[in-house]
Protein backbone atom coordinates (compact mmCIF):
# COMPACT_ATOMS: atom_id res chain seq x y z
CA UNK A 1 0.00 0.00 0.00
CA UNK A 2 1.37 3.37 -1.00
CA UNK A 3 1.15 6.21 1.52
CA UNK A 4 1.13 9.63 -0.13
CA UNK A 5 3.48 12.42 0.90
CA UNK A 6 2.13 15.78 -0.19
CA UNK A 7 4.02 19.04 -0.27
CA UNK A 8 3.05 22.65 0.30
CA UNK A 9 5.29 25.69 0.34
CA UNK A 10 4.17 28.14 3.01
CA UNK A 11 6.28 31.30 3.15
CA UNK A 12 9.37 29.41 1.99
CA UNK A 13 8.85 26.54 4.44
CA UNK A 14 8.41 23.11 2.89
CA UNK A 15 5.49 21.41 4.64
CA UNK A 16 5.39 17.66 4.06
CA UNK A 17 2.16 15.89 4.98
CA UNK A 18 2.34 12.11 5.31
CA UNK A 19 -0.88 10.26 4.51
CA UNK A 20 -4.45 11.37 4.05
CA UNK A 21 -6.34 9.36 6.62
CA UNK A 22 -5.17 7.33 9.59
CA UNK A 23 -1.98 5.52 8.62
CA UNK A 24 0.58 3.27 10.22
CA UNK A 25 4.01 3.46 8.66
CA UNK A 26 5.04 -0.12 8.10
CA UNK A 27 8.40 -1.36 6.88
CA UNK A 28 6.77 -2.07 3.49
CA UNK A 29 5.88 1.58 2.92
CA UNK A 30 8.98 3.05 4.52
CA UNK A 31 11.39 3.02 1.56
CA UNK A 32 9.03 5.00 -0.67
CA UNK A 33 8.14 7.48 2.09
CA UNK A 34 11.79 7.91 3.07
CA UNK A 35 12.87 8.81 -0.44
CA UNK A 36 10.04 11.32 -0.83
CA UNK A 37 10.92 12.98 2.49
CA UNK A 38 14.64 13.10 1.80
CA UNK A 39 14.04 14.65 -1.63
CA UNK A 40 12.74 17.79 0.09
CA UNK A 41 15.94 18.36 2.05
CA UNK A 42 17.72 19.73 -1.01
CA UNK A 43 16.17 23.21 -1.06
CA UNK A 44 18.59 25.90 0.09
CA UNK A 45 18.30 26.60 2.89
CA UNK A 46 16.14 23.63 3.75
CA UNK A 47 13.23 24.74 5.91
CA UNK A 48 11.11 21.63 6.51
CA UNK A 49 8.09 20.83 8.68
CA UNK A 50 6.93 17.22 8.67
CA UNK A 51 3.19 17.20 9.40
CA UNK A 52 2.37 13.92 11.11
CA UNK A 53 -1.31 14.52 11.90
CA UNK A 54 -2.45 11.39 10.02
CA UNK A 55 0.09 8.96 11.50
CA UNK A 56 -1.14 6.51 14.14
CA UNK A 57 2.01 4.43 14.40
CA UNK A 58 5.64 4.37 13.27
CA UNK A 59 8.65 2.29 14.20
CA UNK A 60 12.34 2.82 14.72
CA UNK A 61 13.07 2.73 10.99
CA UNK A 62 10.89 5.79 10.46
CA UNK A 63 12.73 7.55 13.30
CA UNK A 64 15.94 6.77 11.39
CA UNK A 65 14.49 8.49 8.32
CA UNK A 66 13.65 11.57 10.40
CA UNK A 67 17.22 11.53 11.75
CA UNK A 68 18.64 11.39 8.24
CA UNK A 69 16.48 14.35 7.23
CA UNK A 70 17.47 16.32 10.31
CA UNK A 71 21.17 15.62 9.77
CA UNK A 72 21.02 16.81 6.16
CA UNK A 73 19.08 19.92 7.09
CA UNK A 74 21.18 20.96 10.10
CA UNK A 75 24.34 20.64 7.99
CA UNK A 76 23.22 23.62 5.88
CA UNK A 77 23.50 27.16 7.22
CA UNK A 78 19.96 28.38 7.88
CA UNK A 79 18.44 24.89 7.70
CA UNK A 80 15.45 24.28 9.97
CA UNK A 81 13.53 21.09 10.82
CA UNK A 82 10.40 20.55 12.89
CA UNK A 83 7.56 18.11 13.40
CA UNK A 84 3.91 19.01 13.82
CA UNK A 85 0.56 17.41 14.55
CA UNK A 86 1.83 14.39 16.46
CA UNK A 87 -0.84 12.10 17.83
CA UNK A 88 -0.49 11.05 21.48
CA UNK A 89 1.11 7.65 20.84
CA UNK A 90 3.65 9.05 18.37
CA UNK A 91 4.47 11.93 20.70
CA UNK A 92 4.99 9.45 23.53
CA UNK A 93 7.43 7.43 21.41
CA UNK A 94 9.49 10.57 20.76
CA UNK A 95 9.33 11.55 24.44
CA UNK A 96 10.52 8.10 25.58
CA UNK A 97 13.43 8.26 23.13
CA UNK A 98 14.18 11.83 24.29
CA UNK A 99 13.86 13.16 20.75
CA UNK A 100 11.48 15.89 21.90
CA UNK A 101 14.57 17.61 23.31
CA UNK A 102 16.33 17.38 19.93
CA UNK A 103 13.60 18.26 17.45
CA UNK A 104 11.14 21.15 17.76
CA UNK A 105 7.59 19.80 17.93
CA UNK A 106 4.52 21.96 17.34
CA UNK A 107 0.82 21.24 17.71
CA UNK A 108 0.09 22.24 14.11
CA UNK A 109 1.66 23.42 10.86
CA UNK A 110 0.71 27.07 11.31
CA UNK A 111 2.53 27.28 14.65
CA UNK A 112 5.61 25.57 13.22
CA UNK A 113 5.76 27.85 10.17
CA UNK A 114 5.25 30.91 12.39
CA UNK A 115 8.21 29.82 14.54
CA UNK A 116 10.40 29.58 11.43
CA UNK A 117 9.30 33.03 10.31
CA UNK A 118 9.87 34.46 13.81
CA UNK A 119 13.42 33.13 13.89
CA UNK A 120 14.12 34.59 10.42
CA UNK A 121 12.91 37.99 11.61
CA UNK A 122 15.26 37.82 14.61
CA UNK A 123 18.27 37.09 12.38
Amino acid sequence: MSIPVTHRDIDGVQVLVIGIDDVSISEDALEEISQKLLDYTVSIPPQVVVDMQHIDFFGSSFIETLFRMWNRIKAVDGGRFALSGLRPYCLEVLQVTNLTSVWPIYPDVDTAVASFNDSRAES
